[in-house]
């Protein structure tokens, strides 16, 4: 779930500062003052966006994705407690690293 938070805040990340840079042209002449007068301020706004993002698509998923996650296992939980299901031995000739 984490790994797919961070693919789709990457994408629209991305999204984002291609459609930024579109908008942006008219700055490029001035990139070099501005990365030096503001390079900390830019990185610092760009990391807290990077963690909003995150955390706003974690949440989504967990929301949408994992509804009712208990209620579709709990049968599974029931057979453990009965008994129903038998575990696989572990083989004495696998080597263990």
């Amino acid at each position: 779930m984490i790994a797919n938070a961070l693919l789709v805040t990457i994408a629209f990340l991305l999204a984002y500062g291609f459609w930024l840079m579109g908008e942006l042209k008219f700055m490029a002449a001035y990139k070099v003052v501005l990365l030096h007068a503001y390079g900390q301020w830019i990185c610092v706004s760009a990391a807290t966006l990077f963690f909003n993002i995150f955390g706003a698509v974690l949440l989504l998923q967990r929301k949408f994705l994992l509804k009712n996650t208990g209620r579709k296992l709990s049968h599974l939980d029931r057979q453990f407690q009965v008994g129903q299901i038998e575990m696989p031995t572990p083989s004495g000739n696998e080597e263990h690293f």
